[in-house]
């Protein structure tokens, strides 16, 4: 197994592969020049925080899997880029013949595997810590796993849920959800956080498998999920725990 970070600009990816040579680096750069190019035309694309009607032009699958992603996630196509990122790079390693590589890209995660692999859940909440994980299974289409959080990292949000996972079929769309079920994690209590979120969630059943909210003491639970197990403590930016 190969594993390597590919860091440009904004991006920061932790690779793990059976492809010994994939020049995914190279990937990476042209679909964010694609990206780059787009914005530079189209500011409103990088300042929207709704969806944006898709043009009718020949866009870059970057752009255009942003444009879908977000409307079904009812967010702005931002909301989905590193999720975006994660997925392409991860179709890209399929069609060069990959069966077991994971594409994390700020939290937000590409898979495909065929044997079992654990995913830990990094929240940094006081009670669980980050020492649970999801088991996945293995399989052989690709999965998407990505999480929001009003806590931790750089992305905004406007919640306060210490975590916000949504798994599905794609990464893109799993990030949008993320982002916009942690925007409902609003209220005086954890218990009112998990309940906006879930309700929320249910309105975008038909684009998910499953999700996990984490706010304080309390936890909410829709559709399905993988199975979760204790693990020892995950460390973020570890090769040895996605």
């Amino acid at each position: 197994m190969n594993f390597s970070h590919i860091d440009i600009d904004e991006t920061h990816i932790r690779l793990t592969t059976d492809l010994a040579n994939h020049d995914l680096k190279r990937y990476i750069f042209d679909i964010r020049r694609d990206l780059k190019d787009y914005i530079f035309k189209n500011d409103e694309f990088s300042l929207a925080i709704e969806p944006l009607e898709i043009p009718d032009d020949d866009l870059a699958d970057i752009v255009f899997r942003m444009y879908e992603s977000s409307s079904h996630a009812d967010v702005g196509p931002m909301a989905c880029v590193a999720g975006t990122i994660s997925e392409l790079s991860l179709d890209y390693l399929i069609e060069r013949g990959s069966s077991y590589s994971i594409v994390e890209n700020g939290g937000d995660i590409a898979i495909v595997n065929d044997k079992n692999v654990l995913c830990g859940i990094y929240s940094n909440n006081e009670i669980l810590g980050n020492s649970i994980a999801f088991e996945i299974k293995k399989r052989k289409r690709p999965l998407g796993i990505c999480t929001s959080s009003g806590k931790i990292g750089h992305s905004i949000s406007f919640g306060n849920a210490e975590s916000v996972t949504v798994i599905g079929r794609s990464a893109s769309v799993c990030d949008g959800l993320a982002t916009r079920i942690a925007n409902s994690a609003v209220g005086e209590s954890g218990q009112d956080m998990v309940s906006g979120a879930l309700e929320c969630a249910d309105s975008y059943r038909e684009f998910f498998d499953g999700a996990l909210i984490i706010c304080g003491e309390h936890v909410g639970t829709v559709g399905r999920l993988p199975k979760i197990v204790e693990t020892n403590e995950f460390i973020e930016g570890s090769n040895s725990g996605y």
